[in-house]
């Protein structure tokens, strides 16, 4: 599956996107949160607080319950603020 990384959830990881095959017991979005802060110190630091990461499933907004495919993309970003 395919990650894009925004704002300051990029700027700690070091990357804007990259490609992962997470374990077969990574079936939602909050499990592929749980386990991308174990990739290492930048992920840790991204996902100290998963509460705060907003995630959207093929361009669609996704709850960390959202079940994910083998192809989906997932973008992974702050909270935003309009006005």
């Amino acid at each position: 599956m395919k990650l894009l990384y925004f704002a300051w959830v990029r700027q700690r990881i070091g990357l804007a996107e990259e490609e992962v095959t997470p374990p077969a017991n990574v079936v939602t979005v909050g499990e592929l949160v749980e386990w991308l802060r174990g990739r290492g110190p930048g992920y840790a630091a991204a996902f100290a607080n998963p509460a705060v990461v907003k995630a959207a499933v093929n361009q669609e907004f996704a709850h960390p319950d959202r079940r994910l495919a083998p192809g989906d993309e997932i973008a992974l970003f702050p909270p935003m603020t309009g006005g």
